[in-house]
């Protein structure tokens, strides 16, 4: 039985219910990380990139992308699918601390908060903060506010699937994760959720003056994304 939120994403699991799901999100995601991209030669890291089928879309707008991710399953899929691709480049977490200090303009972690503990996160930020440019730029997005639980998730996924032609897919995958080792672990070990407040005084803790951005990079506008700089 799973344990943990890492054991979880290096297992077999259905976070998506069908391809159409995964394509429309990995293109969209991958679309609006390539424009927060602040020039053609910058280098840049998606951190718990998951599968990042678009990945390519990111590279093509940058002069170098690194996919990191904690799961190994992910990895072994990323590094095949981009090997002919000259600025993608994948990284362990384990990899990723040996990278030397001031390496990227654009950091992007997207959906990687909640799954995080407290003291996770803030050597994370650290880590971060180390590993951007001075004047380079964090983004943290789907961070979960209290108050935000599944049931805003389960509309937020009906209104993207009914703009992306999945909707039954959806309603079919929604019974699925009612039963599902994601929804045993939710209730069993939790997610993070931080408030608007306090999450902008763990960024300025790490060393960061940041902003909340008006909208979500995910589809799910209930929850926030913040762009942080190095202060």
């Amino acid at each position: 039985m799973l344990s943990d939120w890492k054991s979880f994403w290096e297992s077999e699991h259905s976070i998506y219910v069908n391809s159409r799901h995964k394509e429309v999100h990995c293109r969209d995601i991958a679309e609006k990380i390539a424009a927060l991209v602040p020039n053609p030669q910058a280098r840049v890291l998606d951190y718990g990139c998951g599968e990042s089928l678009h990945a390519d879309l990111v590279a093509a707008a940058a002069g170098e992308l690194v996919l990191c991710d904690s799961a190994a399953p992910v990895r072994a899929g990323l590094e095949p699918r981009f090997a002919r691709n000259p600025r993608i480049k994948v990284l362990s977490p384990d990899e990723l601390e040996n990278e030397p200090d001031n390496r990227f303009e654009l950091i992007v972690s997207n959906s990687v908060v909640q799954y995080l503990t407290s003291s996770e996160l803030d050597r994370l930020l650290l880590l971060w903060r180390r590993l951007l440019i001075p004047n380079g730029a964090l983004i943290v997005a789907d961070v979960i506010p209290p108050g935000v639980g599944p049931a805003s998730d389960v509309s937020a996924l009906l209104r993207y699937a009914a703009r992306n032609g999945f909707l039954l897919a959806a309603l079919a995958g929604l019974a699925r994760t009612a039963v599902s080792p994601y929804r045993k672990l939710r209730r069993t070990i939790g997610i993070s959720q931080y408030t608007q407040q306090d999450f902008m005084r763990k960024l300025a803790k790490a060393g960061y003056a940041a902003e909340r951005l008006p909208s979500n990079l995910e589809h799910n506008q209930a929850r926030m994304t913040f762009r942080a700089r190095p202060g």
